[in-house]
């Protein structure tokens, strides 16, 4: 069977073994990165939303859409907390129009290990129906160039492709100090446990390979005002591997215990391919972060160094439920 280079190049995603989906701001879509890191905020509900841009410089953009909610309740009475989630995505990658849309939901048991201190191990799931779908209308091959007015020649090229896929992960999270101000976790989730079958040719030898992430993060303080950020995030999957590592400087503006805003700034890398600038803001119950691709790779001569920005919204709250983590004397955050 014929393809050309460009079908390849722009199926290669979806019908290979190829990456997934993922973000500069890893740390902050903690629900994607590891179901089991869900749950890791002050407050019983958390809301976000990120949008990304890439590659306008070079081709047709690459963007995604996420959004995902969280509900944290307490169970059991031993300062245990269950959290309920889902996550719904959007992607479009490439001049073959090829788009991926995600629902996924997500639960996670945080138990706790210390009466005296905020350390917790943790185990979440995700899973949900995946969908890819392509418009052949935008794709070219070598068959239209011999046959005139031919269609792409790609008989047996379905439209679209739908698979049920799971995820599952665990992680140990833990205050540093007595007044549970420091903190620290770790993770480790295998996403694609179940190898779903995600060809657009309908061939069952072609299976998306499972993903391993391993995750660190840490939050020292320096003062009342001020605290460091660190976090970092290495992925395998089949022969791909990405490692991405960096930190914010957060000032609290106003009382250091409630305050009216908390800026961060900081970079990341993702190693031997782009620089990442970020800049974070906290406004009471609201987080905008914005960060932008900087690309240091063998690819900077055609992007002209541009890569691609990413913003982040996140909203959390307390609710009035007798049920609420408020009054918790131990509760998971970071």
């Amino acid at each position: 069977m014929r393809k050309c280079y460009a079908l390849i190049l722009f199926l290669l995603p979806a019908i290979t073994h190829g990456q997934d989906i993922h973000f500069s701001q890893f740390y902050e879509a903690q629900l994607y990165q590891n179901p089991a890191l869900g749950g890791l905020y002050k407050g019983d509900v958390h809301i976000q939303a990120m949008f990304r841009s890439q590659w306008t410089s070079i081709s047709s953009p690459f963007q995604t859409g996420y959004l995902s909610g969280e509900y944290k309740v307490p169970i059991g009475g031993q300062n245990d907390y269950l959290t309920l989630g889902a996550q719904l995505m959007y992607d479009q990658a490439g001049s073959a129009g090829l788009t991926t849309t995600i629902v996924e939901p997500t639960i996670n048991y945080q138990k706790s290990l210390n009466a005296d201190r905020e350390m917790y191990l943790s185990v979440g799931f995700s899973g949900g129906l995946t969908q890819r779908r392509i418009d052949q209308s935008k794709i070219t091959t070598d068959y239209q160039y011999t046959n005139p007015g031919g269609y792409n020649g790609e008989s047996n090229l379905g439209n679209n492709v739908s698979y049920l896929d799971g995820s599952a992960g665990i992680a140990f999270s833990t205050s540093l100090d007595e007044d549970n101000q420091d903190h620290l976790y770790l993770g480790v989730s295998y996403d694609h446990f179940n190898k779903p079958r995600s060809s657009f040719y309908n061939d069952n030898t072609v299976e998306l390979q499972p993903k391993w992430i391993a995750s660190a993060g840490m939050k020292l303080y320096m003062s009342d005002e001020t605290f460091m950020e660190i976090h970092a995030d290495h992925m395998i999957q089949g022969p791909y591997n990405e490692t991405m590592f960096g930190g914010l400087f957060s000032y609290k503006f106003g009382d250091p215990d409630d305050p009216d805003e908390v800026l961060g700034l900081g970079a990341f890398i993702r190693w031997q391919s782009d620089f990442i600038p970020v800049v974070k803001l906290n406004l009471r119950s609201y987080i905008v972060s914005l960060s932008y691709d900087a690309n240091i790779s063998d690819l900077k001569t055609a992007s002209q160094g541009r890569g691609g920005f990413e913003l982040g919204l996140s909203w959390l709250a307390f609710t009035r439920a007798s049920t609420s983590t408020r009054n918790s004397t131990l509760c998971p955050e970071f």
